[in-house]
């Protein structure tokens, strides 16, 4: 908005009422939660082509991560016991973290 005076909620004074089922709403409620914003903003993004981040993908990516640290170590550990399937797994751990983060962008 080009208007610099008062803030972005004063100046959004439109409100547009949306009916939804009651699993819609549910449904919309769980994603802009999943997405750590309000409903209006997610419906915003949603409306106006605007991407929203998933706080649940970093919860994800974070634990994939955890998940591949302790595999590694754990090999390092055995003496390279196991290194093909060690090797898999953290490949698909790896692919796992790039597909998740990919389709955030």
């Amino acid at each position: 908005m080009s208007n610099k005076s008062g803030s972005e909620n004063r100046q959004r004074t439109v409100c547009l009422p949306v009916r939804l089922t009651p699993a819609e709403a549910q449904a919309v409620k769980s994603k802009a939660l999943d997405s750590g914003v309000p409903v209006s903003e997610f419906f915003r993004c949603a409306a106006l082509g605007r991407k929203t981040r998933s706080t649940v993908d970093n919860q994800v990516i974070n634990e994939l991560r955890r998940l591949g640290g302790m595999l590694k170590d754990q090999f390092n550990k055995s003496g390279g016991q196991y290194s093909t399937e060690s090797g898999a797994a953290l490949r698909e751990i790896t692919a796992a973290i790039t597909r998740i983060a990919g389709e955030r962008q």
